[in-house]
């Protein structure tokens, strides 16, 4: 990591190269196939299976958008933003490690544990993102976020290469992945996430806060409410908030549906597709640290917007490989797989520095906790339009200038629409807080 960056901001930054390891051997893959094979040893049908994980996940979302603006408010008092921090992770950690304790037909059971780390992991990131202001001044955020997202996708690489060494050493057989496999898929997570949070906690400290009230709760309550009213005047933060929305679903769908839309449109098998998520994380990691330099002499709008028309090119091919030749589809998927580690951490970092850029240093956990909501509703809508094209659409073939479109590419066409007006509205966003400098 860069000397440049002083330990306040390296301590920040490796708590990603932690938590990464949740999101990419958790969330992204191991959990998927260790949920499946354990619902279906207990009798539940695939399709149940899917909508139980399906519905378990709304349900951590929805809890977590809920409760972010709240757990956002009562942090920024000073002293608080560390213990809520703390309070989270561990809870991440501890349930992660408890998934080693799941027989091998209670899908129950390691649903309800993955929901409490889930709640976990993206609580931890509430505070965790407010504490960019902390660490950084302004106009250091964009490198320091992006120097964040950048060394959290090359560090989670460390810890699921060493899983699936061991895994494929030692824990499969031919009926696919053991149960100590997973196991140690769950342990390696957990003491990996542990490992990089002790920096933070050792090193940064709340340096933006509002006094101690002798009534928080009750006075968490009316800052709330306060922060609402702030957001609705303040054209540049509301708008944002608005374009952020609209982009970041389409970004959050392709990240979420890449591993589906893989396996039902490459002949890939579930090793090479996995194979696939190592690299784009490996490129995510370069990309990202290039977006944060150039944000330097580019600006940080410019980037932002080549980001997300990036997402926009990858749309398009992604729809139009219904109609390629059968010759061209792994070599399209593999194309798509390289622009989203390209552009994928940069959106995302910059969004989050950007946002930080707007707000009020003192008020940084409330606010985004606002900016958590946004980012958690927005991870529902895009699959869900995806869903809901596939369902109508089932078995019917859309025909136009020689393209064939199914329910399913329909659904992933549409994401252009987010695309073009969610980088519409963060262009007026970004004239507004011009003017807030003027």
């Amino acid at each position: 990591m860069s000397n440049a960056f002083t330990k306040t901001e390296r301590s920040w930054v490796v708590y990603d190269v932690g938590n990464s390891a949740f999101a990419l051997i958790i969330s992204t893959t191991i959990y998927t196939i260790f949920f499946n094979t354990i619902s279906l040893r207990a009798g539940l049908a695939p399709e149940d299976s899917t909508t139980a994980i399906g519905l378990i996940n709304a349900a951590a979302f929805l809890l977590i958008a809920i409760i972010s603006p709240l757990l956002g408010t009562f942090a920024d008092y000073q002293g608080n933003k560390k213990k809520l921090f703390s309070a989270f992770a561990f809870l991440g950690i501890i349930s992660v490690s408890a998934m080693m304790l799941v027989g091998d037909t209670q899908w129950l059971l390691a649903a309800v544990i993955y929901n409490i780390a889930m709640l976990g992991f993206a609580g931890a990131n509430i505070f965790y993102n407010a504490f960019l202001l902390d660490v950084s001044p302004k106009d250091r955020l964009d490198k320091v976020s992006a120097a964040g997202f950048a060394w959290g996708y090359i560090g989670s690489t460390i810890p699921f290469v060493i899983t699936l060494g061991i895994i494929f050493a030692f824990f499969k057989n031919d009926d696919g992945i053991t149960m100590m496999g997973f196991a140690s898929a769950f342990l390696i997570t957990a003491v990996w996430w542990l490992i990089f949070t002790v920096p933070l906690l050792k090193n940064v400290e709340q340096k933006y806060g509002i006094p101690p009230s002798k009534t928080p709760f009750k006075d968490t309550w009316r800052r709330l409410a306060q922060t609402v009213a702030k957001i609705k005047q303040k054209r540049a933060i509301y708008l944002f908030l608005i374009g952020y929305f609209l982009y970041i679903d389409g970004v959050d769908t392709i990240i979420v549906m890449a591993m589906d839309f893989g396996m039902k449109n490459s002949t890939m098998g579930q090793v090479d597709l996995v194979l696939v998520v190592l690299a784009i994380q490996i490129i995510a990691w370069p990309s990202t640290l290039l977006y944060g330099r150039l944000s330097e002499s580019l600006g940080t709008r410019t980037m932002i917007l080549f980001g997300i028309t990036t997402y926009g090119v990858i749309t398009l091919v992604a729809a139009l490989m219904e109609s390629m030749p059968s010759s061209w589809i792994n070599g399209a998927f593999i194309l798509l797989a390289v622009l989203i580690g390209t552009a994928q951490g940069g959106v995302q970092s910059l969004s989050r520095s950007y946002f930080g850029s707007l707000i009020p240093p003192e008020q940084s956990a409330e606010f985004f906790g606002f900016f958590n909501i946004f980012g958690k509703f927005a991870a529902i809508l895009g699959p869900a339009l995806i869903a809901l094209f596939t369902y109508f659409m089932k078995g019917h073939v859309v025909g136009f200038s020689g393209l064939q479109f199914t329910g399913y590419s329909l659904g992933v066409l549409s994401l252009m629409v987010f695309f073009i007006v969610g980088g519409m509205v963060f262009v007026m966003a970004d004239r507004e807080a011009k003017k807030d400098l003027t």
